[in-house]
Parts: structure tokens; sequence; C-alpha cells
């Protein structure tokens, strides 16, 4: 009887110890563990992305590291809170030069949130590789946040649009659209800054000079004939699925396009103009101090970069190119851009 009683006098000590313990644990408020946001990450158990490689972007993006993810059986409510790598629920597929990157770091923000930093170019480069390979890739999210990556590449692939689909028939797509002229001319920045030594961007552009005859297959004009691209979507894809962003909107109302993207994403409109700044030497907007660091959160060097000075007859030749392309396009979306 006296070691029963020792016994019993233990197991209580020892079962009241752990209650206490794990009443201390699951009471603590859910949301104290979304630290998915960027202001929080920097000071918060959570890790984001550290950046490894450059994108097509030309941003050092981000192949996800270990990350410290939260790990939570509540007692009171029975939820489990444990983070999984699952399929992305929305993906931006475009356009390069268009905003993209801009756009993805300013989601980030949003703590219901997880994106992946790098593009994975699964479904027009290693489709073969399959869904599970492309689930392994994803950052770690929680019950009821959103999954997102961006490749910008998608948009323009013949094949993807399919390959989405066969994925999920509820995937939400974000496409950033910019002046094709403005952005053709930024893409052959980007690509002479890798390549000095290619030729004219006047050379590239026009089968013949003398003429005016335009190449429309070279990539950086062939990318801004939007509405062929967004016709080939729209064959598998209802329009509402499609949320078009405006990258000169986001330069000049950084709050107000995340507004939309928020509520295409069925997400609390949490990223306002409160975390923006305009920065007039890189020409965009930046993302104010997050707590913890000394310094504003600017996209890399690579953006805002001067772009190469074009002739302004070839200027005008390519707007008269877009002209048709453009009004088409503005009948497809719904939304007229207002590009020249």
């Amino acid at each position: 009887m006296l070691s029963l009683g020792i016994f019993c006098a233990s197991l209580f000590i020892f079962t009241g110890c752990c209650k206490s313990d794990l009443t201390e644990t699951s009471e603590r408020p859910a949301r104290e563990f979304l630290l998915s946001g960027w202001y929080k990450e920097f000071n918060g158990t959570f890790y984001r992305d550290v950046p490894t490689e450059n994108d097509e972007d030309g941003y050092k993006g981000a192949r996800e590291k270990k990350h410290k993810t939260p790990h939570l059986d509540s007692n009171n409510s029975g939820t489990d809170w444990t983070a999984t790598r699952r399929l992305p629920q929305a993906l931006i597929i475009g356009v390069k030069k268009g905003g993209t990157r801009a756009l993805l770091e300013f989601l980030r923000l949003h703590p219901d949130i997880r994106a992946l930093g790098s593009e994975p170019h699964f479904f027009d480069r290693h489709y073969a590789r399959g869904l599970n390979w492309y689930r392994s890739m994803m950052p770690k999210a929680l019950e009821g946040q959103v999954v997102i990556e961006k490749t910008p590449r998608y948009f323009v692939t013949m094949e993807t649009p399919g390959r989405v689909h066969s994925m999920s028939r509820d995937v939400k797509l974000i496409v950033v659209v910019r002046d094709p002229v403005t952005r053709a001319i930024s893409d052959y920045t980007q690509i002479i800054s890798k390549t000095p030594y290619i030729p004219a961007f006047e050379t590239l552009a026009f089968k013949n000079h003398t003429n005016g005859e335009i190449d429309s297959l070279w990539s950086p004009l062939w990318i801004g004939m939007y509405a062929q691209h967004l016709e080939r979507w729209l064959a598998w894809f209802p329009r509402t699925q499609i949320h078009l962003v405006s990258g000169e909107g986001l330069i000049s109302d950084p709050a107000g396009e995340l507004g939309k993207v928020q509520d295409f994403l069925g997400l609390q409109r949490i990223v306002t103009d409160k975390h923006f700044y305009f920065n007039k030497t890189k020409g965009f907007p930046c993302l104010k101090k997050p707590e913890g660091s000394s310094k504003p959160h600017c996209l890399g060097k690579t953006k805002g970069r001067r772009h190469a000075l074009i002739d302004p007859g070839v200027i005008r030749t390519l707007r008269d190119f877009y002209r048709p392309h453009n009004r088409r396009f503005y009948q497809m979306a719904g939304q007229d851009f207002g590009w020249q």
C-alpha cells in the first residue's frame, strides 16, 4: 500500500506538470504562429528563404532553406497547426519585366501568404519531374495560408495552361502586364547587361529596317503580344480566375494594386499604403523599415536600371505595331490599360 501511494503521488505530480506545459503552449493565440509576413520573419522564430541564385528577372532568387515551422496540437479546438508542403493555390504566371518580382515581394508582407522566392519553372522546364518534386519545392504553410509561386515564363509557354489545369482547375492566376514597348526595352536592357556585344535593339527588332517590317518572333517583342497569350489561357480557365495587375500601377499606386490582388486571393487587406514609400533614386516603391532592421527594403540593383536609348522613330513604329494587339487585349481583359 505504501508503494502504491508513492506511485500515485508521483504520477499526479508528473501529469500536473505536463498539463501545465501543454496548456501554456496550446493557449497561445494561433495568429502568433502565422509569421510568414516579411515584417515578422526578421525577428520572429521562422526565417524566410535566403537568396542564392538568379532568376530570369535578374533577381537573386531564393531556394527554400530549412524553416523552423510551428507544430501545435491545440487541446482546446483540436486543430492541428502543423505546417506542411502543398501545391500552390495561386501562380504569378507573367510577364517577364512587368513587375512580377515587386509583386511577389510586396505580397510576402501578408501573414497569410507563403511564397517561394525562386522561380521553379516546373510547368515549362521541369514538368517531367512530377508533382511530388514540385510540391517539395514549396514553402511549408499552415492551414488557411495561401501558397504561391511565380515564374513569368509560364504566360508565354504553349504547354503550360493545360499542365496547370491538370494540377488544379481552381488555381488562381495572376498576370502583371506593362506597356509592351517599355517592357521590350527593359527586356533588351537586361539582355545587354549580361551579353553586352549583341546587336543593337533596332537591328533585332526589324526583319527589314528599310520597310519597317517588325520581327514579331523576337522574344522581347513577342512576349508583349499579350492577347494571343491570354487567349491560350482562356481556353483552359475562366476569366474570373485570371487577375491582371498593371505594372505601371505597381509603381504609381502599389497599395491600390495590392489591395485588388488581396481581394482576388480572398485575403484580408493587410498590405496597405503604410507599408510603402517611393524611392526617387530607383524610381519605384520600396518597403518601409521592418521591425529590427535599420534599412528599408528595396529590390535589387537590377531593378530600376537605366534603359537603353532607343531611336524615337523606332519607338513610334513599335507603338503602331502594338496598337491593334493592345486593343484586342483590352477587349479580352475588360480593362483599358492606357498604353499609347
